[in-house]
């Protein structure tokens, strides 16, 4: 069985002790999104989720799941961590860093037997993305990457529903009426300033995920239709 361990450290030994133990042939994979593809060919992938983090892993599992929808996804976590454990990760198991090596090897062979858990769709996903950027509606957390993006109520608001409905076109008056409400009295500009703020926000790198359709009004658009 060949396993691609995802993780920062040195070692598999240092994600599950037991794990070298066995006789599964194992490939050390860096913890970063551009690594996600090396993880073809794999039987079963081991995502190193042990650190302080676990929203970010909770996104690069999602990621990982997503990218390879046959590929059964384990999470090694720490027993302190398994209170955020759920549905939204979208692994099929988990494995504590000290289990022994006949449980890994039998949850491992058990992931070969059975279905992988899908990603939601993004209907009834509360965190939606566009490239590095993510927007995590349950924790109204923003972030570009791992770095949280200090946003106000609204300009979460409004990047959010940007995001989540990228690539269609608003205008100054729809985004008036979805983000801010029937019974908002202001104008136009107010959506023009919080525009502003967000790109100030987003940084060079990011700023024109948020385009302005001249006439019409703005809309979210994938970071590599900038390139």
């Amino acid at each position: 069985m060949k396993v691609a361990v995802v993780t920062d450290a040195s070692d598999a030994s240092d994600v599950l002790s037991s794990l070298p133990l066995l006789s599964h042939e194992l490939q050390l994979v860096p913890a970063k999104s551009a690594s996600i593809r090396q993880l073809e060919g794999s039987d079963v992938v081991v995502i190193d989720v042990t650190g302080n983090n676990l929203l970010a892993a909770r996104d690069f599992c999602r990621a990982v799941a997503a990218a390879h929808q046959d590929l059964p996804v384990v999470a090694a976590i720490a027993e302190t961590s398994l209170i955020a454990l759920d549905g939204s990760w979208a692994v099929d198991d988990f494995l504590l860093p000290f289990a022994s090596p006949v449980e890994i090897d039998a949850r491992l062979r058990l992931l070969l037997t059975r279905r992988p858990v899908p990603v939601e769709t993004a209907e009834d996903s509360q965190v939606v993305a566009i490239g590095r950027l993510v927007v995590d509606e349950m924790t109204y957390v923003a972030r570009l990457g791992s770095k949280p993006l200090d946003l106000t109520y609204k300009e979460f608001e409004l990047l959010h529903f940007l995001v989540k409905n990228a690539g269609r076109v608003y205008s100054r008056e729809q985004l008036l009426q979805d983000v801010w409400g029937y019974d908002y009295f202001g104008g136009a500009r107010t959506v023009d300033v919080h525009v502003r703020r967000l790109r100030a926000k987003l940084g060079r790198e990011y700023e024109g995920v948020i385009l302005t359709v001249r006439n019409v009004g703005y809309k979210a658009i994938d970071p590599e239709e900038l390139e």
